[in-house]
């Protein structure tokens, strides 16, 4: 069984832990450590988790068959948005993907559009998220600090 459990502040250091795990396996190869450090400091430390929060945003933890193997961020709002999809890379390639974007779109309310950014260099993620139905959008650059930037596309989900 599927669930999107909401993640509560006493749970920031297990989201953190998990997201450092799943970032030095997946991100290190396309935006080398130093990059996901400042990242994981500056997207995942308690008071970045608590001012996403008050932004906003909605933290789940993915469950399935009792155990906890990635999370979603997600708001609401004039656009819906995906902000974090991360599944743990062990359970990966079984269809999880699908099941969880199935529920993220009944958790946002079966909104008409989804948006959300990937890294251009992220293609296991950019091709998972054209099987779901999005699109590209734009190309993105955002300047994150410390001379890092995310370079991203924009991808679009339309409720068909």
């Amino acid at each position: 069984m599927l669930q999107l459990v909401v993640v509560e502040p006493q749970q920031f250091d297990k989201l953190f832990l998990l997201a450092h795990e799943i970032w030095h396996q997946h991100y290190v190869p396309i935006i080398g450590l130093e990059q996901v450090e400042y990242m994981l400091q500056k997207m995942y430390s308690p008071a970045a988790l608590q001012q996403q929060i008050f932004a906003g945003q909605t933290f789940y933890f993915i469950n399935s068959e009792m155990q906890t193997v990635g999370f979603v961020g997600l708001s609401t709002g004039t656009q819906a948005f995906i902000h974090k999809f991360y599944i743990h890379p062990h359970f990966q390639n079984q269809g999880l993907g699908l099941r969880v974007f199935e529920e993220i779109v009944k958790e946002l309310k079966n909104p008409s559009s989804i948006e959300l950014t990937v890294n251009r260099q992220n293609y296991k993620s950019i091709n998972f998220y054209f099987k779901c139905g999005f699109v590209i959008k734009e190309v993105a650059d955002f300047d994150i600090g410390n001379n890092y930037f995310m370079n991203d596309f924009v991808m679009r989900y339309t409720k068909k």
